[in-house]
C-alpha cells in the first residue's frame, strides 16, 4: 500500500474514526479535492462530482459492508491512480 494512498485516506477521515463512508468520500472530495490535487495527493483527474467519487467508493468496497477500511481503499487507489 502506498504512502500517498494513507496521505489521501486520512485526509477523507472527516470523523477520524478509520474508516470511510460513502458521505464522507463525497464531502471530502467535493471539499478538499482541489487542495489535495494542488498538493500532489490526488490526481487532478481524480477530483470529480458527486457521482465519480460515489462510483470510487463502491469500486473499493469489496465486502459490500458500505465501510471502507484503510486496505480496501488503498487497493482500489493504488491501482486506479497508479500509484
Amino acid at each position: 500500500m502506498s504512502e500517498k494512498a494513507r496521505v489521501l485516506f486520512d485526509a477523507l477521515d472527516l470523523d477520524a474514526d478509520g474508516e470511510l463512508t460513502r458521505v464522507e468520500v463525497i464531502a471530502a472530495l467535493r471539499s478538499k479535492g482541489p487542495t489535495l490535487a494542488a498538493r500532489g495527493v490526488l490526481p487532478f483527474w481524480g477530483v470529480g462530482d458527486g457521482d465519480a467519487s460515489s462510483a470510487l467508493f463502491d469500486a473499493a468496497d469489496r465486502n459490500g459492508d458500505e465501510v471502507l477500511s484503510f486496505e480496501e481503499f488503498a487497493a482500489e487507489v493504488d491501482r486506479r491512480f497508479g500509484w
